[in-house]
């Protein structure tokens, strides 16, 4: 069986990793080719694609792709895999099942409430609403093609190479405090083993892919400074902060996100929260990345 991930960055990487045992080949996208070395090292056999063509190579190795992830942000015109082939079947006659990658953002807002996969979106940004329209795309090209999609929500990703304790070593780790905000976060090997729980059942449908406990961003710092017995960084109240566009408009949604939906399936979080995940990084010297991995 061929595994073929687009987008194989920080997270596919990841998936590649956890995956690599049920497979024959793992096949990793990049826009350069002077990333190729980062995926090889993973594990990956890699494969270029810029999202504006489908090269002969990339071609090939989708004729035999047996089960596909999709980890490249949509654009304004779509998914960018997807706007360039008329259907599933056409470019991967073999495909079993695919695993689509999107983000809890396309909840936006809930005010600090819970939500799960049966609340409607109601993304903010543009960025969560082309995600949405992305998702749906995905769905009706599976059940067109009669292939299960599993949409995979994400949290914050984190994990060896991109994590508190390398904010910290390399001073970029800031407080950032705003009343009652909360986050949900998600270690990458979660990723990819929520990934291969979904493959090995070939289920589709629509996952919550994030950790058990939405904290404070500001304590996740402080407990990894705690940690490192180093000085935990000061308060930097939220209103005076400066943050990218970007940055800024994650601190306008607010929300828990359950994962109920895929414990009650019977899959098991490795790391459920960001204390019991960051103590193992730190104590097995796992933080700063692994496998030619430092959270590119």
């Amino acid at each position: 069986m061929t595994l073929t991930i687009l987008g194989a960055g920080f997270s596919g990487k990841a998936i590649g990793r956890i995956c690599a045992p049920g497979f024959s080949r793992i096949a990793g996208t990049t826009r350069s080719q002077a990333k190729f070395p980062t995926l090889a090292a993973a594990g990956l056999e890699p494969f270029e694609f810029d999202g504006l063509v489908i090269t002969p190579e990339l071609k090939a190795v989708l004729g035999e792709t047996t089960h596909l992830v999709q980890s490249i942000a949509p654009r304004e015109d779509g998914d960018p895999f997807l706007r360039l082939i008329s259907d599933l079947r056409s470019v991967m006659p073999k495909l079993k099942w695919v695993g689509y990658l999107s983000t809890i953002g396309v909840y936006g807002n809930r005010d600090g409430a819970w939500t799960d996969e049966t609340s409607e979106p109601t993304p903010l940004s543009r960025r969560s609403r082309e995600r949405v329209d992305a998702e749906q795309d995905w769905l009706a090209r599976g059940a067109a093609a009669g292939i299960p999609v599993a949409v995979l929500r994400l949290s914050g990703i984190y994990g060896p190479g991109r994590n508190p304790l390398l904010n910290l070593e390399k001073g970029t780790a800031r407080r950032i405090v705003k009343k009652d905000q909360v986050f949900n976060r998600i270690r990458c090997e979660d990723i990819g083993r929520a990934t291969s729980f979904l493959i090995e059942r070939n289920m589709g449908g629509i996952y919550n892919v994030t950790d058990s406990h939405p904290s404070p961003s500001q304590d996740v710092v402080e407990f990894a400074a705690r940690l490192m017995g180093v000085p935990v960084p000061p308060d930097i109240a939220f209103e005076t902060a400066d943050l990218s566009p970007m940055a800024r408009s994650f601190y306008g949604e607010n929300k828990r996100v359950s994962n109920r939906k895929l414990r009650d399936l019977g899959f098991e979080f490795d790391y459920p929260d960001y204390e019991k995940s960051i103590r193992q990084m730190w104590e097995e010297k796992a933080w700063r990345g692994v496998d030619g991995d430092k959270g590119e």
